[in-house]
């Protein structure tokens, strides 16, 4: 898998364009999305600097118009599905790993597939997809109820943090309504999987 070295250089030109092109809001929430994968990849031994850019990037294509997200979705390579294509709140993710590597020549696929798998997980995620996915659902900006319950199960373990995430999401799409990709049902059932056998080892 390709790994591009993430300077400061290259976080603070990505910082500037963020600040440039994002609203205020969707900025600090992705400043804190970063920090917060900061903080859980260094309780998890895993790369800091990785972690905070992959955090900052998440969102680059969240404020394009449903046409431009849906463009660039539907040329992504990344294992796109007929119902992420179809909703509008999913586009993004996948919009977002391509204007990486339309726009940027960004071509890390360890990040990109952070960027593309955040908002509906999958099986087999590696852990900075774990964690850009856990800190985008409990940064610091996240008000709704029972935040801090999450925030706390996402620093147990990433394993407890994704089934618990999990849980959430698939019952807060099911309560709206929504669709639901195969993949997050997939990655559900993987980690129910691993709880059951980290249960019996005990």
């Amino acid at each position: 898998m390709a790994k591009i070295e993430i300077t400061n250089e290259l976080t603070e030109g990505i910082i500037k364009i963020l600040k440039a092109d994002l609203s205020k809001k969707r900025y600090i929430h992705s400043k804190n999305v970063a920090a917060m994968s900061a903080e859980l990849a260094k309780l998890y031994s895993e790369d800091i600097e990785r972690a905070y850019f992959a955090g900052l990037v998440h969102d680059i294509a969240k404020e394009l118009s449903r046409d431009e997200q849906f463009v660039l979705a539907a040329k992504c390579e990344l294992d796109v599905s007929a119902i992420e294509l179809s909703s509008t709140p999913l586009l993004h993710a996948i919009a977002g790993a391509q204007l990486l590597i339309e726009d940027f020549d960004f071509h890390d696929e360890e990040i990109l597939w952070a960027v593309r798998w955040h908002t509906v997980a999958a099986p087999n995620m590696s852990r900075l997809a774990e964690i850009v996915y856990l800190a985008d659902l409990v940064s610091e900006d996240r008000e709704y109820k029972d935040v801090k319950r999450y925030r706390k199960y996402a620093h147990t373990s990433l394993e407890k943090g994704m089934l618990e995430a999990l849980k959430f999401s698939i019952a807060d799409s099911a309560t709206k309504g929504n669709s639901i990709p195969t993949s997050t049902f997939e990655a559900y059932n993987e980690y129910i999987a691993k709880s059951k056998v980290t249960k019996n080892d005990k």
